[in-house]
């Protein structure tokens, strides 16, 4: 299984149709989201493209194939429009024989975890900065960084999950980071 990972679209057209050209370029099986989906937010710039309307099209045609949970800047309303169930605070995977417990960020953090056993991972966005920091009784915090507003000079990315490894990737697809299972 092949999941890319991605998280604050905040409703930019252009870059969620990078986004699904990366999609559609690494094979992926299917592609997990992790908030902020179509608005952002009020402590946000408009970001480049703009258009809500077009993201719920452009996300509604690959609906069978996205998972979602909700971020900070996601409302009921939002799951009017998506063909794809997004209302959950989280998700959890598996691979490499650990727990992966997948969240937009606001409400489960490292500074607020969630339940892990040692050596589980919690995935989650929200900042807007890629991270892969360790934590607790061996866990990992990992973060793709935002779609559409990276934060601290970071590049537009995303995480490619296999059951071996976990990939860092900027939009054009150039890895940056590489962590094994």
């Amino acid at each position: 299984m092949r999941i890319l990972i991605a998280s604050d679209i905040h409703g930019s057209s252009l870059f969620c149709g990078i986004l699904l050209d990366a999609f559609r370029r690494e094979e992926a099986d299917k592609l997990l989201l992790l908030g902020d989906i179509l608005y952002h937010g009020p402590r946000n710039d408009l970001p480049e493209g703009y258009a809500p309307r077009e993201v719920t099209a452009q996300l509604n045609a690959f609906a069978s194939s996205i998972l979602g949970v909700r971020g900070n800047c996601d409302a009921e309303i939002d799951q009017m429009v998506l063909h794809f169930p997004m209302m959950a605070d989280y998700c959890l995977l598996y691979a490499g024989g650990r727990a992966i417990f997948a969240t937009h960020g606001h409400l489960y953090n490292m500074s607020s975890p969630p339940p892990l056993h040692p050596g589980d991972i919690l995935l989650h966005g929200h900042t807007h900065v890629p991270c892969w920091d360790s934590f607790g009784d061996g866990n990992l915090c990992l973060n793709p960084g935002s779609v559409s507003l990276p934060k601290e000079n970071t590049p537009h990315g995303y995480i490619l999950l296999t059951e071996k490894e976990i990939i860092w990737k900027d939009l054009s697809g150039t890895e940056y980071h590489r962590i094994l299972l």
